[in-house]
């Protein structure tokens, strides 16, 4: 199985926006972007919601079905481990490999003695074309790195086989996750990382590194945006040289995480994707879930309602939300609005608080990020939540179709 070039993954953690999903990726086809689907969700998401796996794939086979959609598409088994695998397996044809844990770790000293000789051709000065100036590679380097990466490259390895060895080879695709790291990788670490991922045999084609600044759940990116760029365009000259030096499928591409409504990065990603005519996936979460909550918001009455009372079940549970996202969210608590105003908001002065409209002046991001990790509120709520959303699910699809195909795709992808 090769992936398609541009894939765009769209979490929906209740399983109801399907439809609306694939109507997005079907109108920028329309409008020639040659895009495919891939919903994913994570093992945490589907404990907290209640969910299973199988879902998920039941969901994206509805939703094409309905669609006449007779192109590829894809069921990403997010953020799997050994642990939490078995349950992916029969329903994901795509598998984010996440090794976080095994970052850092001793590796066995044989698997190091491999990956030093599998290196040793690349030790002196390190040409990438490119990449203006030469990587000096030393047998400092090489420790270093493996020391870093390697035990999770090993793991990397194992859940590979466990998923070949039950779904057969060639049946889906693989990414392997290493932006969960204190620092981006250099790009003389991200080629020895491929080279660690090529003597295990792992055929990646898509990777997920750490880039430099804050990709915060559901706003906008922070940090630095030329650092940015040329950490971006350096990784795909790693990933060409990757391919023609390693053996990696020549779909072998970056995956950017925590994509969701990272605005002022799109024209940079964008820029430098047709530039170098290389694949993209951008992988999205929690954005169809606070389209959820909008709609509801903008439905009023019983909707708005609602959306309220989320909100302020999560200001009641703040700790419990965020902690499992800390590294991921900046909230200021001094910043959210006190539930007792906002039960009093009307319908107009809740969705300006919500919806990521930068220039809109009433537009809140700790509001935003704290209901972002508040689905867990609204999965307490069970049929009063679902049943709201079919209620209202003409509103609700068009915020979701709108957001991911206006404010996601087409500025990402779009040509000039």
């Amino acid at each position: 199985m090769k992936i398609q070039k541009y894939t765009f993954g769209m979490g929906d953690r209740f399983a109801h926006q399907g439809p609306a999903q694939l109507a997005a990726v079907v109108a920028a086809q329309q409008q020639g972007i040659d895009v495919y689907p891939t919903w994913n969700k994570s093992n945490r998401e589907h404990s907290i919601i209640g969910s299973t796996p199988d879902t998920v794939r039941a969901e994206a086979d509805a939703a094409v079905q309905a669609a006449g959609w007779g192109s590829d598409y894809y069921v990403d088994a997010d953020h799997i481990n050994l642990k939490t695998v078995d349950g992916f397996i029969a329903g994901s044809n795509f598998f984010t490999l996440d090794v976080a844990e095994q970052v850092g770790q001793a590796a066995d000293p044989e698997a190091v003695a491999r990956f030093k000789q599998a290196a040793a051709a690349y030790v002196g000065d390190l040409v990438i074309p490119g990449i203006a100036a030469p990587f000096h590679v030393d047998e400092a380097l090489l420790d270093q790195t493996a020391a870093q990466y390697l035990a999770a490259a090993v793991e990397a390895g194992r859940i590979y086989r466990h998923i070949a060895a039950q779904k057969g080879e060639d049946t889906f695709i693989t990414e392997v996750s290493i932006d969960e790291t204190d620092r981006p990788q250099t790009p003389v670490e991200l080629f020895l990382i491929l080279i660690m991922l090529s003597q295990v045999g792992v055929p990646a084609q898509t990777i997920a590194p750490k880039f430099t600044g804050r990709f915060n759940k559901g706003v906008d990116y922070v940090g630095d945006l030329e650092q940015f760029e040329k950490e971006f365009d350096e990784d795909l000259h790693v990933l060409q040289f990757a391919i023609q030096q390693l053996g990696f499928p020549d779909t072998l591409k970056l995956s950017v995480h925590s994509g969701s409504d990272k605005f002022s990065l799109y024209p940079i990603i964008n820029r430098l994707v047709q530039r170098h005519g290389c694949g993209l996936h951008v992988k999205t979460a929690g954005t169809t879930w606070l389209e959820e909550v909008i709609g509801l918001a903008e439905a009023g009455g019983d909707g708005l309602e609602l959306a309220k009372g989320i909100y302020a079940g999560a200001h009641a549970h703040y700790e419990e939300l965020t902690a499992p996202y800390a590294t991921v969210i900046d909230i200021d608590p001094a910043r959210l609005p006190a539930p007792d105003e906002v039960a009093a908001w009307s319908s107009d002065a809740f969705v300006k608080a919500l919806r990521h409209e930068p220039d809109e002046a009433a537009y809140n991001p700790h509001f935003r990020q704290l209901l972002h990790v508040g689905f867990k509120v609204a999965a307490k709520l069970g049929p009063r939540f679902t049943g709201a959303l079919e209620v209202h699910q003409a509103i609700i699809a068009r915020n979701v179709t709108h957001n991911l195909l206006n404010r996601h795709i087409l500025p990402l992808l779009s040509r000039s």
